[in-house]
């Protein structure tokens, strides 16, 4: 499958947001799609990472493949737990969970600017930041995301992809059941 690596993958607004968000339709199991099953594809996003992603990196090495199953265990427990975060359930299991996979990423670190290492990090400093409810679920994709907006009013993971799509949806519908003119 062909597959690019875009600034609407890029739009969690943080590098662990944007790694949990590399499966698409998380949610919905029967068409979920794990963008790092090709192991080319972590190559791909630690380039794209440097350029695409809302923090500041520095040139990211990808996983090894000995230290492919713990960052791809660190991108669950992200998931995980800034889902449940999201929902209202700050779940200390879940935050005990994604800090020691962490602590095990960081710990087992070969490479300062390796891609678990930096992903790991990003993890820990949004942890510790306060729940202001800028952290959000798109309602579209069900990708996780950064609200960075002055007023906390961005529903979308990325206006232009999710935000119309759900526009045009509604569009349709309300066009359809109004009926020819």
């Amino acid at each position: 499958m062909d597959f690019k690596w875009t600034a609407h993958r890029f739009s969690g607004g943080t590098l662990a947001l944007d790694v949990a968000n590399s499966v698409i339709l998380r949610t919905a199991a029967d068409r979920s799609i794990d963008r790092f099953a090709e192991p080319e594809q972590l190559d791909a996003f630690a380039a794209a990472a440097m350029r695409l992603c809302a923090e500041p990196l520095p040139a990211l090495v990808p996983p090894t493949v000995q230290d492919r199953a713990s960052f791809l265990a660190l991108r669950e427990a992200i998931d995980r737990y800034f889902r449940r975060r999201i929902e209202g359930m700050d779940d200390p299991v879940l935050l005990a969970d994604l800090l020691d996979t962490a602590a095990r990423v960081l710990r087992a670190a070969h490479d300062e600017s390796g891609l678990a290492t930096s992903t790991a990090r990003s993890a820990l400093r949004l942890a510790t930041r306060p729940d202001d409810g800028r952290l959000k679920i798109c309602p579209n994709c069900g990708w996780l995301f950064l609200d960075r907006s002055k007023n906390k009013s961005r529903m979308w993971c990325d206006m232009t992809v999710c935000g119309n799509r759900r526009k045009a949806s509604r569009h349709y519908r309300r066009t359809k059941d109004e009926g020819p003119r």
